[in-house]
């Protein structure tokens, strides 16, 4: 199990897509990413055999955990909390943009917004919401 000496960390409870998404993310940041390891639930623990209890990885250095949870306690996401991505080049933030919206919704954007000459507010097909900057 990979153990964080930071103080907080981001946490996020899918009903099922939890590795998906874990997948999805590692995978689109690229060396940017680390996954350090899944756990998944095994037959005599509460929650559906296979499904992943827990896993971690980090992007840019920002530490994060993801669950299975069952269906019925899950909550949804809600774009009142997101997760802010700064990239540094334009084509970061459409390769970004592309990707998250691609079977997500657009809140906003992508527009200049001073002093960003980007922005957008984009929630990807796990239900998590990105605001990019560029």
């Amino acid at each position: 199990m990979y153990k964080t000496n930071r103080l907080v960390s981001t946490f996020l409870t899918f009903s099922g897509e939890a590795e998906a998404a874990m997948d999805f993310y590692v995978t689109l940041f690229g060396e940017d990413a680390k996954e350090f390891g899944k756990t998944y639930i095994g037959e005599n623990d509460r929650g559906e055999t296979g499904k992943l209890l827990n896993g971690t990885f980090e992007i840019r250095g920002q530490s994060f955990m993801v669950m299975d949870m069952e269906a019925e306690y899950a909550t949804p996401f809600s774009w009142a909390a997101s997760i802010l991505v700064q990239c540094e080049e334009e084509a970061e933030f459409d390769r970004l943009f592309a990707a998250f919206s691609d079977g997500g919704s657009v809140m906003m954007g992508p527009i200049e917004l001073p002093p960003f000459k980007k922005v957008t507010w984009v929630t990807d097909k796990f239900g998590v919401t990105w605001q990019l900057v560029w």
